[in-house]
């Protein structure tokens, strides 16, 4: 038997009997009292009611953690006294992270309904199932999952209609998302504690200042403490007291808030208003510390974006480097040895996937794939490299072989004939792979971003720039650390010498014209990686490639390196300053120029066969 006793604020039913078994069970049936409970034992002090009501939230936290959400919030759903849900649903926030934020969901879209049994109980209970002809589904329990079940056994089916919904009202939702916000804060996931926290600090709810405060006090990951103070010092800007508020203003604008300017604004015309001139002054002085660090993160932004851009020059211009500048070959299909690197990107992809399925010429193409996901997938990128390499080297060694070989010395005829191969290759793209690009997707170590005070990093520009120091230093160890690297120059600086020598020069055009298409085939895979795939890839890069050539010195690697950062830089420098992106590459264009006007051999001239 069940028979009531008091505790400050807690009506709890205990039980007479001795065992352990009843007795928990009555411990699990206490409830929060109702507000008069606490007026009913004398309690007329707020600072004891508030005292009671925060002891009882503590006690009813400790059942609910001990308790599975479901079932808390079965048992909230039901209760007709609103301060009792608030304070189980508050309880909530110490239970398991996506277990709670689950049921919460449910609850609050609606997809929570209450039944009234033979009994007259109140049942929480979800739809579950296909619906019949009548719209009706099965009934489950929200608590345990069950079905639930008539007086013959049979489960219950109903319909919206036929049920209430377990509605929730503004004070509720608060609480709600107050209890999400919370188990967001303490994620054991960086990114969504940094995310929660930013969000917090937006909300400038000064009831959230303590959940901060507490988080503050155990977080150890740099940037989310300074995200916390950010956050903490956006929330005092709404305190009443205006030292507070100078305080938080001054703060935020040593930290270089960013997002704080706008509420940085409000509070200057209130404190103008309010005649508070320490309060205007503080944020005139926050204002420009704000407006010193955006105009750092946008210099440091600019160069690296900068740099991302001249190390993708550099990475499609170093197979040409090879073949125009070594060989003086002015090779116009250059950029669809670029495409065919990014489609071998997308079909490597396909492979560890799905499969490939195309119809290029009538004939329908099936291979299976091998269906892989996560990490394993992420791997495909990484065989792509060198079968993007290897594909290009193949297709250059057929193009060298068969035009290029008979038109050495002959740099207009070479033009027009590549231009045409140019034109045939596209052609083929588009009958194989279809006119539409094709989604290249990114693998997880090139996704996402790096964030270092405001300043953002994207992990596939990272990519990039180390990617094209990597082909500078292979290529540099190919032409001075290896034998086919000396044929090379030898033949290129003097091929009757080099033929005299028995040098077979033929073999040694050969094998250089593939390596630079190798590299052309690197520089595809790359691009798949920041855009779509398509067959006109390629000609979006031929006429910058060669600029990057030319500027650079003809022939000469170390030229086109500086030549691809500095067009890269001065690209987005001038597009930073001027603010119109059309402009910036119309004045870079014209100063490339004006400078082959002045050393028509670019930065570095370096001798070779086509400059005899």
């Amino acid at each position: 038997m069940l028979v009531p006793y008091q505790l400050p604020g807690i009506l709890v039913f205990g039980s007479e009997a001795t065992n352990g078994t009843e007795d928990a069970k009555a411990r699990a049936h206490m409830r929060f009292a109702p507000p008069s409970l606490s007026a009913s034992i004398g309690c007329r002090s707020p600072i004891l009611r508030a005292w009671f009501f925060a002891f009882g939230a503590l006690l009813l936290s400790a059942i609910a953690e001990a308790r599975p959400a479901r079932e808390v919030v079965a048992e909230a759903a039901v209760m007709m006294d609103a301060d009792q849900q608030r304070s189980l649903v508050e309880g909530l926030g110490e239970g398991e992270p996506g277990d709670v934020s689950l049921w919460l969901a449910k609850w609050k879209e609606g997809e929570v309904y209450l039944y009234q049994d033979a009994a007259g109980t109140d049942i929480a209970v979800l739809l579950e199932g296909e619906a019949d002809p009548e719209g009706k589904q099965t009934l489950s329990r929200v608590a345990d999952g069950q079905a639930v079940l008539d007086a013959d056994g049979a489960s219950v089916r109903a319909s919206k209609d036929d049920l209430y919904l377990a509605d929730t009202d503004s004070g509720l939702r608060r609480v709600m998302k107050g209890v999400t916000d919370r188990i967001a804060l303490a994620s054991p996931d960086a990114k969504k504690r940094l995310q929660a926290v930013q969000d917090t600090g937006l909300e400038q709810d000064p009831a959230k200042l303590v959940l901060l405060e507490q988080r503050l006090s155990v977080e150890t990951d740099r940037s989310i403490r300074n995200a916390l103070a950010e956050a903490m010092a956006m929330i005092r800007l709404r305190d009443g007291d205006p030292a507070i508020r100078e305080a938080a203003v001054l703060e935020l604008g040593e930290l270089g808030s960013i997002a704080a300017q706008g509420a940085i604004k409000t509070v200057r015309g209130e404190a103008e208003k309010a005649g508070q001139a320490e309060l205007v002054a503080a944020c005139d002085k926050a204002q420009r510390g704000i407006e010193g660090h955006i105009a750092r993160v946008n210099t440091v932004g600019t160069l690296f974006r900068g740099l991302s851009l001249g190390s993708v020059l550099l990475v499609v211009a170093i197979g040409l480097a090879i073949t125009f500048g070594l060989m003086g070959v002015i090779n116009m299909a250059h950029g669809e040895l670029i495409v065919v690197g990014a489609y071998t990107t997308y079909l490597i992809q396909n492979l560890f996937a799905g499969g490939i399925h195309m119809s290029p010429f009538g004939l329908k193409i099936n291979i299976p794939g091998m269906n892989l996901s996560g990490g394993a997938w992420d791997c495909y990128f990484l065989v792509a490299l060198p079968a993007s390499f290897l594909a290009a080297a193949g297709v250059g060694l057929l193009l060298e072989r068969g035009v290029i070989r008979f038109l050495y010395k002959r740099p207009l005829e070479s033009l027009l004939a590549t231009w045409g191969v140019s034109m045939v290759i596209q052609q083929l793209f588009r009958l194989v792979f279809g006119a539409n690009n094709v989604q290249v997707e990114s693998p997880a170590f090139l996704s996402g971003n790096w964030t270092v005070n405001d300043i953002v990093f994207g992990w596939n520009r990272v990519f990039v720039i180390v990617f094209a120091v990597l082909i500078i230093f292979l290529t540099w160890l190919v032409l001075n650390k290896t034998s086919l690297g000396l044929l090379i120059r030898a033949v290129m600086q003097n091929r009757g010498m080099a033929a005299c020598m028995g040098v077979r020069t033929e073999r040694v055009n050969m094998m250089t014209f593939a390596f630079g298409s190798g590299l052309a085939g690197l520089a595809g895979a790359f691009l798949s990686q920041i855009g779509n795939v398509g067959p006109n890839l390629g000609q979006n890069y031929i006429v910058d490639s060669f600029m990057t050539v030319v500027v650079g010195g003809v022939g000469n690697i170390m030229g086109t390196v500086i030549s691809a950062l500095g067009i890269g830089m001065a690209d987005q420098s001038l597009q930073q300053i001027l603010g119109n992106p059309v402009l910036g590459k119309i004045l870079v264009l014209g100063a490339i120029i004006l400078f082959l006007q002045w050393k028509p051999s670019g930065l570095f001239a370096t001798r070779s066969r086509s400059l005899d």
